[in-house]
């Protein structure tokens, strides 16, 4: 077995010193991408989405209760991942381990970040009721870069999501809005193997990189939030040329989101 990995990793390093890639795609070449907007119609928003051949899904459910003492005017959102085994080989039952718990952090921080939603509109009774929104992310199949596909998959659920109106008193009516979504933030991943930058790493590149970097920006090309991830090293150029992509990639992705919203209304 390990002289199988020691083979794999050889010939991907090989490749990308080479500036090639298994699959024949480009080093800064994102494989195809699927978004399938309302996918669960028990949900108050939902998505499913296809990187390749990863696929995720994402629910968005809100519950009402009392908001933080330190933003009394504002409402709350929450996520949460889960790696179930029937995904990967490699994922385990049981309560959410390291991967799980950074990959819900990395999705939260570029919507939190980004401020996409306007979370004074979930403000129910100030100091007292505030709309709570839940962004649950499960993955069907693992074939690497799940960053990417459950930040894409997230922020289409929440534009998708709808939520009850609720009257000055804090009584629930039949009238039925939008989530207050402004910004759609989306993540590019970076990997970083045998020197070279890649981006959208397939889960065979994944399991030799030497350094990860995922970089988020919103509409407006701003960088909202950066992860780096594994023990390598990106020198500033790199990180810059990075930045760089991720906007160019993050404002193709975008139109891309939007598109699928637009049909599915």
């Amino acid at each position: 077995m390990d002289a199988v990995a020691n083979i794999k990793r050889q010939f991907i390093h090989e490749l990308a010193a080479a500036g090639k890639r298994a699959d024949g795609r480009g080093m800064l070449e994102y494989r195809d991408i699927k978004i399938v907007p309302n996918y669960l119609k028990k949900a108050d928003g939902s998505a499913f989405v296809e990187l390749g051949d990863t696929k995720v899904i994402v629910g968005v459910k809100y519950d009402v209760g009392t908001p933080f003492p330190d933003i009394p005017n504002e409402g709350v959102m929450t996520t949460s991942a889960e790696l179930a085994p029937m995904a990967s080989p490699d994922f385990e039952s049981g309560p959410p381990g390291e991967d799980a718990i950074e990959l819900a952090r990395v999705v939260d921080r570029g919507i939190r970040e980004s401020h996409a939603i306007d979370t004074a509109k979930l403000c129910i009774k100030p100091g007292e009721l505030v709309r709570i929104v839940f962004v649950d992310i499960q993955i069907l199949d693992q074939d690497g870069n799940l960053i990417d596909a459950c930040g894409i998959a997230a922020i289409t659920a929440l534009l998708t999501a709808k939520m009850r109106v609720y009257d000055s008193e804090g009584n629930p009516t039949d009238t039925v809005e939008p989530l207050p979504v402004r910004k759609i933030p989306v993540p590019c991943t970076f990997a970083k193997i045998a020197g070279s930058l890649m981006t959208d790493p397939q889960v065979d590149e994944e399991s030799v990189l030497d350094s990860r970097l995922t970089v988020t920006t919103d509409d407006e090309g701003y960088i909202v939030a950066m992860q780096k991830g594994e023990y390598g090293s990106f020198k500033l150029e790199e990180i810059m040329e990075a930045v760089k992509i991720s906007k160019s990639e993050g404002a193709r992705i975008r139109e891309i989101i939007k598109a699928a919203v637009n049909e599915s209304d």
